[in-house]
């Protein structure tokens, strides 16, 4: 708001939301004012028209006087509840409201169900492969047009291609946080679906540019996927993720509860967590989105350090832009418009002049054919 002189406009704002609700608390506040007096009314007319039938019916003789006294005792028994229940209407309509707001949550259908013959995932290699697969998030914008894609099991591959060319959807279809319109993703040449979601969820880790942390110790956070990690595991997982310097400097050391989203922590060090999180679950597939697209080279090197230990043995997917993080690759998916238009290692896409050399002399210059081979 200071950097774009909009204190005004947002102390406006403020104030405005501010007699909305001013306004609404004193038409709630006259609502319930206004019932307990009716109520009063209501008992106290009711009480006189029994009394006024009751008199007439003793003086004709048609009721006792103590019938009378019994009728009044009841009648004040029945109206009690009714005063008592006026005041509570307040307290139930706001309980109502938010029973309403959380069924509407509670209710809602997940998009991606279990298949009622889903078995238990086995224990994956991690071969990944994607056979015509189509898929949208509303019917007239297709994200991805006929994928197909295969990677062998413990091999390195990367997804490139320009910001919305469908690389993080491509990754977001092996865990089934989405299904595919058609075609079929498989791992191990099983199709995913024929998996539960939860068994094949606890074979992936993920490394993404945002790392998620929680307002909790720093030993929670790196055991998150794994509850039941045992110290000597935690310890192990934060010093292969070079995370053991700076939580040995932290006031309460693993104890050291974390701000909400690790705010309290730099970007390089809550990568270094999410990685010490990836290495204690020690799953067969690793999916890496942007790991290190906002850190400085200082913290990139220990980054990438960690994740070297991290991919080791593993079938690792990295989405990256910056093209000097695929070089090492077994193989590089091009993407672009939700289709693979190149695949092959760093060298070859770059001899074929293609998406991937255009994309690389954006980086690095008219040059980079030359200079790549000696980087590699």
């Amino acid at each position: 708001m200071k950097a774009f002189a909009r204190e005004d406009y947002e102390l406006r704002r403020l104030e405005e939301e501010s007699l909305e609700s001013v306004e609404m608390s004193l038409r709630a506040r006259g609502l319930k004012a206004k019932l307990t007096p009716i109520v009063q009314i209501i008992v106290a007319v009711g009480t006189a028209l029994v009394l006024w039938f009751g008199t007439r019916m003793v003086l004709n003789t048609t009721l006792s006087a103590g019938s009378l006294i019994v009728f009044i005792l009841y009648l004040g028994k029945m109206y009690k509840p009714m005063q008592e229940l006026s005041k509570m209407t307040d307290a139930y309509s706001k309980a109502a409201v938010g029973y309403e707001r959380i069924q509407e949550v509670l209710q809602t259908d997940k998009e991606v169900k279990d298949l009622p013959r889903a078995r238990p995932a086995p224990r994956f290699r991690g071969q990944i492969e994607f056979e015509h697969v189509d898929f949208y998030y509303t019917d007239d914008t297709p994200i991805l047009k006929d994928v197909s894609l295969k990677m062998e099991a413990g091999q390195l591959a990367a997804l490139v291609g320009p910001t919305g060319a469908g690389k993080t959807t491509i990754i977001s279809l092996i865990p089934r946080f989405y299904d595919p319109i058609s075609g079929t993703v498989k791992i191990d040449g099983t199709d995913v679906k024929q998996f539960r979601q939860k068994s094949l969820r606890h074979q992936i880790s993920f490394v993404l540019q945002e790392t998620v942390l929680f307002h909790a110790p720093v030993w929670q956070n790196i055991a998150y996927g794994k509850p039941e990690a045992t110290r000597a595991e935690i310890l192990r997982a934060a010093e292969l993720a070079n995370a053991t310097e700076f939580i040995d400097k932290l006031p309460d050391g693993y104890n050291t509860v974390l701000g909400e989203g690790g705010m309290t922590l730099s970007g390089g060090q809550r990568q270094r967590i999410a990685i010490a999180r990836a290495i204690i679950r020690n799953t067969p597939i690793l999916i890496l989105d942007e790991p290190t697209s906002d850190l400085d080279a200082a913290s990139e090197k220990l980054v990438f350090d960690a994740l070297d230990r991290l991919m080791e043995g593993k079938t690792t997917i990295v989405i990256a832009h910056r093209l000097s993080t695929v070089r090492k690759a077994d193989v590089i998916f091009v993407v672009k418009d939700g289709d693979i238009v190149e695949t092959g290692t760093h060298d070859e896409l770059l001899q074929r002049g293609g998406v991937y050399s255009e994309l690389y002399k954006l980086q690095y210059g008219e040059q980079s054919e030359v200079e790549a081979p000696a980087s590699h």
